[in-house]
């Protein structure tokens, strides 16, 4: 595992929003009074949506929120790779998956456009709206080559179509997540060819199938 470090240029103070602490106040009642350190995790996601990433000022006030030491909720935020440690783009956050089968499907050849477009890996664009990362597998691998763009899978990527996504972000628009080779989920790229028969996934053979009797014996 690669060793994650704070980012060297901090703010000098974090504040909760309305919402973010709303939103926190009720992952805490789902725990007990002294169990709700348990929360960390989700107010940690909580203070991602609403700074972009997790700043120190952020860990600190978490760690009173939960009344949890700060080095407890530090080794949480640099244990998981989902919590950015430095600023990234404003607009858009593009993961793009470099695992095996996006790799050999042209995983490559999609860092080369966010390269091209963008600027280095892990690094705020020059005008801050983008950063772009090589990420581990993101579980898409029916629908590769993929993205993560923010919140969302962008599946069944050629250059031409992540390029045109990223531009289409950069002009403020919402490019459209899912597969970008008209597939529906990940249903096969040709021709459907299992689950054709509709009583083996509708319930109806289940129901004819008759449970042995558990009754407990004596």
């Amino acid at each position: 595992m690669s060793v994650r470090r704070l980012s060297k240029t901090q703010p000098k103070s974090f504040a909760f929003s309305k919402a973010t602490m709303k939103t926190a106040e009720w992952w805490i009642a789902k725990y007990p009074a002294d169990r709700k350190q348990s929360a960390v995790i989700p107010i940690l996601w909580l203070v991602q949506k609403q700074e972009g990433w997790v700043c120190e000022p952020a860990i600190r006030a978490i760690a009173e929120l939960l009344e949890m030491p700060v080095i407890r909720v530090l080794e949480v935020v640099t244990f998981y790779t989902m919590f950015m440690l430095e600023p990234v783009g404003k607009t858009a956050l593009i993961q793009i998956c470099g695992t095996t089968p996006c790799m050999l499907r042209g995983s490559e050849a999609l860092m080369a456009v966010c390269k091209d477009k963008i600027g280095a890996k892990d690094h705020l664009s020059a005008d801050g709206k983008f950063t772009w990362q090589e990420v581990e597998c993101l579980g898409a691998c029916c629908n590769a080559p993929m993205a993560q763009i923010n919140d969302y899978y962008y599946e069944d990527l050629t250059p031409f179509e992540l390029g045109r996504i990223i531009d289409d972000f950069a002009a403020g628009k919402k490019p459209t997540p899912g597969s970008y080779d008209l597939r529906r989920s990940s249903e096969p790229k040709d021709k459907v060819q299992t689950l054709l028969d509709p009583k083996l996934y509708d319930g109806s053979l289940a129901k004819k199938i008759k449970l042995p009797n558990t009754e407990p014996v004596g």
